[in-house]
């Protein structure tokens, strides 16, 4: 069944221009015209479409007479940007088979358009398994990257032939052993991952000076122990992490080879950034190539990397208050939005990320994509704002301070780009606001379009 979408078609019309006022793509070219499109035009496209779908959405919005709930805050998603992510994952780092992190953001149709470009998925409950499975994905796609799993989630595991699992300490053998002896485990060991945004070795991973005891108790427990899988920590920023956790992987290989293990795959984690994608891709694969043989399978969990920028979130102005200083003669005001740091916004608490806040419009003016924030757009008519959140927590807010070129009342729509990564994924109902939101799918390339049956 296709996704709920926008309709290309209703805009086909319009010719869309890049940043010289030249034809994007041939006018009533539709998807056709759209293949025409190199990279960088379907960037603009990307923009073009999300634009419009958002516009399209809110048009028929009046919040002095819609019902509960017809305001609230939307995403709209572009499978044609995950796409591109996939095809530059082949392009730059084609040894590692990307196992998508469900965790980051578990949007169905993410997972169809993946699963159909043959990725593997990183489960770690037994959930994000069910969805994944419920897709018709073979087992053995799914890696159970959980060092430390519940027993029930683990015999479900069993029952479904879900194998590939990693460990890092000796009670999680035991476990194993009693529940699912026939899994196929990846010790998981510590890396250095100082440089990353949100930082995983207190919790998880093996040192190196407890890697040989472990393999020794798997060996004497007759476990299969098939590879080695490190992390070195989400929105990781050190290439030096990723060459000294593949020589750290290296050692353990050896060890196990010493005892008999036969090791087949080496698991590199996520951490993965499209904007230093091809500089950590560059240094993976040359500490691959040099440290790791060739017969060895190398997979990899990349999350925020497939779906950050594919996703914008529009939210509704639902209350204003001015603020006054009579002392410097100035006026600024504070914007309470439909959702917060319990919602969508959840990523600024958790993944220690700074939304930035655009307007998508004012009154009857559509302004999606205009310079009239701080994208280095400078104004003397520049009104200063805080954006808070719907809950009555203090802590709800989204920007202690930011610039408008336009005096933002209540009613008018901002929007938020790249917010597809940790961010739906933990939203709450605290407060009582929904913790769903509607997603309006689009797709800027014909290939994710026909994968997800959009045309």
């Amino acid at each position: 069944m296709a996704p709920s979408a926008f309709d290309y078609h209703e805009y086909s019309d319009e010719t869309y221009l890049d940043d010289n006022n030249s034809p994007l793509c041939p006018k009533n070219g539709g998807l056709k015209g759209n293949e025409q499109c190199d990279k960088a035009q379907n960037a603009t496209l990307s923009k073009a479409l999300v634009g419009a779908a958002m516009k399209n959405r809110i048009v028929a919005i009046d919040s002095d007479t819609c019902d509960a709930g017809d305001e609230d805050a939307f995403f709209v998603a572009d499978l044609g940007e995950i796409y591109r992510q996939h095809m530059r994952w082949k392009t730059h780092l084609n040894r590692v088979k990307p196992h998508y992190a469900v965790k980051c953001n578990p949007d169905q149709q993410v997972l169809r358009l993946l699963e159909a470009l043959g990725t593997g998925f990183d489960c770690a409950s037994k959930a994000e398994m069910d969805q994944v499975l419920s897709m018709g994905v073979d087992p053995s796609r799914i890696i159970y990257a959980q060092p430390c799993k519940t027993k029930s989630h683990l015999r479900y595991a069993s029952k479904t032939g879900v194998k590939q699992m990693t460990f890092d300490n000796s009670d999680e053998l035991h476990k194993i052993k009693g529940l699912f002896p026939d899994a196929e485990l990846y010790l998981r060991i510590l890396t250095d991952d100082s440089g990353s945004l949100c930082r995983l070795s207190q919790k998880f991973g093996a040192s190196l000076d407890t890697t040989r005891e472990l393999l020794e108790l798997a060996h004497r427990l007759d476990l299969n122990v098939v590879g080695v899988a490190f992390h070195i920590g989400s929105g990781a920023s050190d290439p030096q992490a990723f060459i000294k956790a593949v020589q750290d992987a290296r050692f353990v290989f050896d060890q196990a080879g010493e005892l008999g293990f036969t090791m087949h795959t080496l698991d590199v984690g996520g951490g993965f950034c499209s904007e230093t994608f091809e500089t950590m891709a560059g240094y993976l694969s040359e500490a691959l190539d040099a440290y790791i043989p060739p017969h060895i399978r190398i997979i990899g969990e990349p999350g925020r990397y497939y779906v950050s920028s594919a996703f914008s979130l529009a939210c509704h102005v639902i209350a204003r208050r001015t603020v006054t200083d009579p002392t410097l003669g100035t006026t600024s005001y504070m914007l309470y939005l439909n959702d917060g740091v319990y919602g969508n916004f959840s990523s600024i608490m958790f993944d220690h990320q700074n939304p930035i806040p655009r307007v998508l419009s004012i009154g009857n003016r559509y302004l999606y994509g205009q310079l009239n924030n701080r994208d280095g757009y400078e104004s003397p008519n520049m009104v200063e704002y805080s954006i808070w959140g719907p809950t009555c927590d203090g802590i709800d807010c989204i920007s202690q301070s930011c610039s408008f070129d336009d005096v933002i009342e209540t009613g008018d729509w901002l929007y938020f780009e790249d917010m597809g990564a940790y961010t739906k994924c933990s939203a709450t109902k605290f407060n009582g606001f929904s913790d769903t939101h509607d997603v309006v799918y689009v797709s800027s390339e014909p290939g994710a379009s026909a994968i997800i049956g959009m045309i």
